[in-house]
């Protein structure tokens, strides 16, 4: 079966939502509205809600800024917790960057929303690309791309490591015989590797699911490894069913290099998608929010993607030729290569991505949204899809009343959850200890 996201950013992906008639005012805090599209996510027995997260703004341009909602927003967490008591089976999955977090901390967290939602929580990592973030957190300039990669694969080394401190079966909690736990059944981490020493054990224990889902989003080739070791479910952007094919079959092969099977790790790439009941209609709501660009803010926006100021350019002329960066290289190498293949100006190519920002768009009726959804599962290119509603909550509405009975009637759909925890509705296995290494640090401990 599919398996289906719903990416939720406050007011839609379209860098315009927020000015859109149909959006919330102060949508990013107005938690009634997450609870409304959290249930309608759910009742479209989606798997998964997926919300991003910086710790930093992504210009320090006062004027630029003043024209964008991304500015203020619930620290996501926070939000998931709350989520989980008013949802019962949908997942929840938020971002958390390595860069600019510390293992123990970020385990506990999740580890605690794995609990309190019964099993249903999924962490992102990110190594975060904006270097504006180190400004937040010290002096210390911001990493190059290959150290955050080398240290996130050992920050999610030791996040995995605390997550198997406990036992599935350690607390028997023996009132008549006072003992709480098995005490061989609580296991020291004892890590000391290039960028973290860290004992353990986590005083959190583990949940219905074993422990959080991971997600990983990267897609250079360190992202591509680190996703392969590491990942349960991976997001990736793509323009052409072509890409995302190459993208699939290089990753599924390479799990095999970590003694994982193909099927461990999910592939879900972004679907920016405009649902109307004719192709006229759906055609129309997409120019109508497209109409709502800033010129300002569709500059920023690119800018911010290829790591470049372009303010100096005419806007109506081509794309320079963007320097190399060690900040991030995939998308500003993805929207180079899209702008010199339909030979965009810099105008066309922001309005081109200021609703996918890189992922795929389409608008069409449930019909032909549908076709295309299924194009890419059966054609080797995806296992699911992180939907990304250009409005919300409208986008959002549209897509559970029209396209998910679309897909059900073609069978590539659940009908009803399969089970209570995220890691069952995805298909995923049961996530054994690796006892080895632990059993060692435990006659340490």
């Amino acid at each position: 079966m599919m398996k289906l996201g719903a990416f939720l950013r406050p007011f839609g992906h379209h860098i315009a939502a927020w000015r859109h008639p149909s959006t919330p005012d102060d949508a990013g805090n107005d938690f009634p509205h997450y609870v409304a599209l959290a249930q309608t996510a759910e009742r479209g027995l989606f798997d998964m809600l997926f919300v991003a997260d910086t710790t930093g703004l992504l210009s320090t341009d006062r004027v630029s800024l003043s024209r964008i909602s991304y500015v203020a927003w619930m620290e996501p967490i926070t939000l998931m917790s709350a989520l989980s008591t008013v949802t019962r089976h949908i997942g929840l999955a938020c971002t958390s960057s390595t860069t600019y977090d510390h293992p123990y901390h970020l385990a506990r967290r999740f580890g605690s929303l794995d609990i309190i939602s019964g099993g249903r929580a999924a962490w992102n990592l990110i190594t975060t690309a904006n270097p504006d973030e180190a400004l937040n957190f010290s002096n210390d300039p911001h990493p190059d791309k290959d150290a955050r990669y080398r240290r996130a694969r050992e920050f999610a080394q030791v996040v995995k490591g605390l997550w198997e401190s406990w036992d599935d079966d350690a607390f028997i909690r023996d009132k008549a015989e006072g003992r709480f736990f098995d005490p061989e059944k609580l296991h020291f981490l004892n890590h000391n590797g290039d960028y973290f020493s860290v004992r353990g054990p986590l005083n959190v224990p583990r949940s219905r699911q074993g422990h959080p889902v991971m997600v990983q989003a990267g897609a250079s080739d360190d992202g591509r490894d680190l996703a392969a070791e590491t990942a349960d479910v991976v997001f990736t952007a793509h323009q052409t069913i072509e890409s995302a094919q190459a993208f699939y079959a290089d990753l599924k092969q390479r799990v095999a290099r970590f003694g994982r099977r193909p099927d461990d790790i999910k592939i879900m790439p972004g679907f920016f998608v405009t649902v109307g009941r004719s192709e006229q209609e759906a055609k129309d709501k997409f120019e109508r929010v497209q109409q709502l660009i800033h010129p300002d803010v569709g500059l920023r926006l690119l800018s911010t993607f290829i790591s470049y100021d372009l303010s100096a350019y005419p806007v109506d002329g081509p794309l320079p030729d963007i320097p190399e960066s060690k900040v991030s290289a995939t998308r500003r190498n993805l929207l180079q290569e899209i702008a010199r293949r339909d030979n965009l100006t810099i105008r066309q190519l922001y309005t081109r991505i200021a609703g996918g920002r890189g992922h795929i768009q389409f608008a069409g009726t449930p019909v032909q949204v549908a076709d295309e959804l299924q194009r890419w599962f059966e054609g080797g290119a995806a296992d699911g899809f992180n939907i990304m509603p250009p409005v919300l909550p409208g986008g959002l509405d549209d897509f559970v009343e029209l396209v998910i009975p679309e897909l059900q009637r073609r069978g590539l759909f659940r009908t009803a959850y399969e089970g209570t925890t995220l890691r069952e509705n995805l298909g995923l296995p049961w996530p054994v200890p690796r006892r080895e290494p632990v059993a060692r640090a435990r006659s340490a401990g």
